[in-house]
């Protein structure tokens, strides 16, 4: 890779860890976020080194934890950070939130709160991308947990009887909300479930962004070579709970720190940049500035924002001619 698309990469994963601490804070010590919020920390080398695979048209669709998805993709930090307070200039007008992300320009369908629901409108969508004859792969994201899911299954077992043209990734970060994958799957291997329905598996480490991007490229070419769907597990880490109300209390001790101080996914790329490019400290940490700098006017830029108006309240969902009663 050259030294601008790893700085890139380095600028986008910084993002969303500022941006995700950032959330925190307004959440639980200003009240600025309401309801729930799944954090990303921990996770950045996954969506950054996947969605830089992709080409234009290729479609994304995550579950709820999917701010870094959002940024990744490019949506403004702006219009995230407003969708998370519920104001109009956010994303999706406000009316989302936290997870309910989506952008029809970026081919970027969600943010899903339906645990492994989305994964059969992944399916959907690679359906229509080959029913079409294009050469457009969807990309769908979620968790460990999901794999226990019916729609799981049932996904699978369609993209791989109809040859369709999408790549599952399953960010496998060790636990479903409380539970160890160890004690609610039978199968502690997700891999060993996309065999079962003859797609290829393979497992990646997930705080490893060359692994990442690298695994999701060769997935991808399979999808636009007609090889059917492909399935990449990638093992990473959330270092926070599974959402606010999580205090995380039933990790071993140590793993937190042992997983943080040996494979941070920012740090790695840092020390690679630092090595193999002749990059400064300094360099890094101006850039940490300008991203630290662009979550700031985010937060501003939604403070200063309007909350939807209470007439568009039936917008989007009944048709223009029918009035609500």
């Amino acid at each position: 890779m050259d030294k601008d698309t790893l700085l890139d990469w380095y600028r986008q994963m910084v993002l969303i860890r500022r941006f995700e601490e950032r959330s925190d804070e307004l959440y639980q010590l200003e009240g600025k976020i309401k309801g729930f919020l799944h954090l990303y920390i921990g996770q950045e080398a996954v969506a950054v080194g996947s969605i830089g695979a992709r080409q234009e048209g290729d479609h994304i669709i995550t579950a709820y934890r999917d701010h870094g998805h959002a940024l990744a993709v490019g949506i403004p930090a702006t219009q995230v950070m407003a969708e998370l307070m519920g104001k109009a200039t956010g994303v999706v007008g406000g009316r989302g939130g936290s997870m309910h992300m989506a952008s029809k320009e970026r081919t970027f369908w969600g943010g899903y709160g339906i645990v492994g629901a989305h994964i059969s409108l992944g399916v959907g969508l690679a359906l229509a991308e080959k029913y079409k004859g294009s050469d457009a792969v969807c990309l769908c994201y979620f968790g460990d947990g999901a794999t226990n899911i019916g729609y799981f299954h049932e996904s699978l077992n369609m993209a791989a009887v109809w040859d369709l043209p999408i790549v599952f990734i399953c960010e496998n970060n060790k636990y479903g909300m409380g539970t160890a994958v160890e004690k609610a799957s039978a199968a502690p291997k997700m891999v060993d479930k996309a065999k079962a329905y003859k797609i290829p598996a393979k497992q990646v480490d997930g705080m490893d962004i060359f692994a990442v991007h690298e695994a999701t490229e060769k997935a991808i070419a399979a999808c636009r070579k007609g090889k059917g769907p492909q399935f990449l597990e990638m093992m990473t880490y959330r270092y926070e709970g599974h959402s606010i109300g999580d205090r995380t209390r039933y990790r071993p001790e140590g793993e937190l720190d042992k997983w943080r101080d040996e494979k941070d996914p920012i740090a790695t790329l840092q020390n690679h940049l630092l090595e193999e490019h002749s990059m400064s400290e300094k360099d890094l940490v101006t850039i940490d500035e300008e991203v630290t700098k662009e979550v700031d006017e985010a937060v501003k830029f939604s403070d200063e924002s309007p909350l939807p108006a209470l007439d568009s309240l039936f917008n989007h969902i009944y048709p223009s001619n029918v009035e609500a009663n």
